[in-house]
């Protein structure tokens, strides 16, 4: 059984992220990200699934789980920079970039197109075009984020992950990942929301991705439209997109066999 170790590191931008790692020290390395609330436990299925040949490093960004919660910086450009650093300072040279919805693809395709030389490959769970005019985060914003205050209300969070999937999940799990967003001031739910609504738009620059990507949504995700999906797909030019059947938002959690395996898969193809 692979040993899962939860670390800390200093990044030269100022903040100290969370991270798991496992697997042998001279694998391919996989860098994953998790999307608005979650941590580094978001990909725990999936860590679950992989072999050791995979030196995987599921990283808790800034304002998540225990790693620093700065006042500002919650942008795209953020988020990308720690990642940056996050490499430099754990002398990663290149990785495959796995995101989840927001700020996780975001920042896994902002982080691709500046640093095209670190990315052997790109995989999109459930991602959002940086677009400022995504109806879907503006209702997000209006009925839910603008309207949390600290302590955040365990219920709305609950909602909130529930509305990721169409099914039960084990409930230890569950509980885990409702424990996780709880640990996330209203401040950085509002920043992370806000910043990419109203500040940040580079889908005009998607085409500059050259590297391989994956693209997988969830075709019950009522928080991304299938036509952004689309436009991901012609935008970036080396893609492959799968669609599950069935599947909500979180489509790691509720298919992470199959997820793993479609992972697993790409890596070997392009590796």
């Amino acid at each position: 059984m692979i040993t899962t170790n939860i670390k800390f590191v200093k990044l030269s931008t100022g903040v100290k992220l969370q991270y798991a790692e496992q697997g042998d020290s001279t694998g391919i390395p996989v860098l994953f990200l998790h999307g608005l609330s979650d941590s580094w436990y978001s990909f725990k299925p999936v860590l679950s699934n992989l072999p050791d040949s995979i030196h995987a490093f599921s990283i808790s960004q800034r304002g998540h789980g225990n790693s620093d919660r700065p006042k500002e910086g919650y942008s795209y450009n953020d988020f990308a920079a720690d990642l940056k650093a996050f490499m430099d300072s754990l002398h990663i040279e290149k990785a495959f970039i796995v995101g989840h919805s927001s700020p996780g693809t975001t920042a896994a395709q902002r982080f691709t197109i500046d640093c095209p030389e670190r990315t052997i490959g790109l995989v999109l769970i459930s991602s959002f075009m940086a677009n400022p005019n995504s109806q879907l985060g503006w209702e997000l914003w209006d009925s839910f984020v603008s309207r949390l205050s600290d302590p955040i209300d365990p219920q709305m969070v609950r909602q909130f992950q529930e509305s990721t999937v169409t099914k039960p999940l084990e409930k230890g799990f569950f509980e885990t990942i409702i424990e996780e967003s709880l640990k996330v001031p209203s401040s950085v739910w509002k920043a992370v929301v806000k910043n990419n609504l109203e500040k940040e738009d580079f889908s005009k620059e998607l085409s500059k991705i050259k590297a391989p990507t994956l693209l997988i949504w969830g075709e019950k995700d009522e928080m991304v439209p299938p036509d952004e999906q689309k436009d991901l797909s012609s935008s970036i030019l080396n893609t492959r997109f799968f669609i599950y059947e069935d599947i909500g938002h979180a489509v790691h959690w509720e298919a992470p066999e199959r997820f793993t395996s479609d992972l697993l898969d790409f890596i070997e193809s392009v590796d």
